[in-house]
């Protein structure tokens, strides 16, 4: 890929336009739980600010009604904690799309850009009049960069120049280091609710991965496709013949192992059994501890691993030992690993899991799994040389 990069500019008196990707969790009250995508932005904006620049940013949050801030909304939560990060205020600037004033040196927080009306249909107009704002658009949103509108696309056609974040250039060099040029065996952990949801990263994955691992409802569908009981847990039966065409492509070890419960809750309990002795009345849960070991051992012997997905319902303890268990091999094994997706990074957390690269995204990650051209990297590349 080739493509223009912040660090690479002299941004010294020049008006920086940075598109971040601030959608932070808030609990009930407004306060943000999960900082790590505002921690994310912060090489950028303090790149900008140190070379000089006038620094604007902006981000959506939520999903607001264009044209209708209400105060769930807002960026003031983002505001204060970007304030406490970089030590210095961060003003929040209002209706700023006909103009914005700050001055080299200082940062603005442009209120919540899909409060816009046009943002989200990349209204060619918007674009434009948002491009007149600044001297350098900078693209640091990788979770967005599957999405073409007027912010993180339609600016980029108009701004003098455009260029990637530290985020984003991040993002896009060790995905391709895990997919173009990946050190094998090649290994991907592929989990959800549903195959449906992630059945063209399945079905794009298995043509280029060693060995596909698969979790959660979406290994229940792989188990009834091998034939398998599966009792009321989580699937899609309609999905079937669709895992079988994977399964022909690539290797996918399903667990021979598995805990179940009768009930799907937190006081729920767990009984580990074989695979072939699961009721019509069982829900498979989690993978046991003798199919995590086994799926250890594979990723113990990866040269990389793609993971996206916690195996089990990793949220409730006595459904926890199966992602741990993986979390713990990953973060052991010598190969180069990237993981993605809200979940996947809840459950790193939450085991303490060291993995070579964790993007922030969610949809830009699996999209950019199964093979597809992000718009954001599009337009990048179409002005690297502009």
């Amino acid at each position: 890929m080739n493509f223009k990069k912040l660090t690479d500019l002299d941004v010294s008196a020049k008006r920086v336009f940075i598109r971040a990707d601030l959608n932070v969790p808030q609990d009930e009250h407004g306060a943000i739980t999960d900082d790590t995508r505002i921690r994310a932005a912060l090489p950028g904006i303090r790149y900008a600010l140190a070379g000089g620049a006038a620094v604007m940013v902006t981000s959506h949050l939520g999903r607001p009604t264009e044209g209708e801030l209400k105060a769930e909304d807002s960026l003031a939560p983002i505001a204060a904690r970007l304030a406490e990060l970089l030590g210095r205020p961060v003003p929040l600037v209002q209706n700023w799309v006909d103009g914005v004033t700050v001055t080299p040196g200082d940062l603005v927080l442009l209120e919540n850009c899909r409060a816009n009306k046009g943002e989200k249909k990349n209204d060619d107009a918007l674009a434009q009049k948002l491009a007149r704002l600044c001297d350098i658009w900078v693209h640091d949103a990788f979770g967005t960069a599957h999405r073409a509108e007027a912010t993180t696309y339609g600016m980029g056609k108009y701004a003098p120049v455009a260029c990637a974040g530290p985020c984003l250039a991040a993002e896009l060099e060790a995905l391709t280091l895990a997919l173009a040029k990946p050190a094998h065996p090649l290994v991907a952990i592929v989990a959800g609710s549903k195959v449906s949801t992630k059945l063209t990263v399945l079905e794009s994955l298995a043509d280029k991965v060693d060995q596909l691992i698969v979790g959660g409802g979406i290994a229940n569908t792989f188990l009834l496709a091998a034939g398998k009981k599966i009792g009321k847990s989580l699937a899609e039966p309609d999905l079937v013949e669709a895992a079988r065409r994977v399964m022909q492509k690539v290797k996918v070890p399903l667990p021979a192992e598995v805990v179940c419960a009768k009930e799907f809750s937190a006081t729920a309990v767990a009984t580990v059994k074989s695979v072939d002795d699961v009721t019509d009345d069982d829900m498979i849960l989690d993978i046991g501890p003798l199919a995590a070991q086994e799926l250890s051992k594979i990723v113990a012997q990866a040269g990389t691993i793609v993971w996206n997905g916690p195996v089990g319902v990793f949220e409730i303890e006595q459904f926890s030992g199966g992602t741990k268990t993986l979390a713990h091999a990953i973060a052991d094994s010598k190969a180069f690993s990237l993981a993605g997706g809200g979940d996947t990074i809840a459950a790193i957390n939450k085991f303490g899991t060291k993995v070579s690269y964790i993007s922030t995204a969610g949809g830009a990650f699996l999209e950019f799994l199964e093979g597809k051209k992000l718009p954001a990297v599009e337009i990048l590349e179409q002005r690297a040389n502009k």
